[in-house]
């Protein structure tokens, strides 16, 4: 059983840069980790997921080069660092666990989201 709560959203202009946080209760350091977004009147779309161990990473086209996902099981906590970020990236951001791969229905848990918001 996990407990997921997002964190670090938040209004930021074009070209900058947002640290998202995923903390977690229960046994984290078992489950691989993701972050999902989503914008209004859209699907939910996968962003980045990380290995239970951080040994393997995975990227959506849109993020890779910008976005940098990376985890701490000693902390219980996974991140999201976002670098150039663009209107485009503007969305709902959410935390989840316990899958692998593109579609968030294969993830076990997610937070609540965090929302992150790029201005022009």
């Amino acid at each position: 059983q996990l407990q997921l709560v997002e964190s670090g959203g938040g209004l930021v202009q074009a070209g900058g840069s947002l640290r998202l946080s995923c903390a977690a209760s229960g046994t984290f350091k078992f489950y691989n980790m993701a972050w999902f977004r989503q914008a209004p009147g859209k699907e939910r779309d996968f962003v980045a997921a990380i290995a239970w161990n951080g040994d393997s990473t995975l990227y959506a086209d849109s993020v890779k080069g910008r976005f940098t996902i990376s985890r701490d099981n000693a902390k219980n906590a996974d991140y999201l660092q976002m670098n150039s970020l663009k209107p485009g990236d503007t969305a709902v951001y959410y935390c989840e666990a316990g899958g692998w791969g593109l579609e968030s229905s294969g993830y076990g848990w997610w937070g609540q989201g965090t929302q992150v918001t790029v201005s022009t």
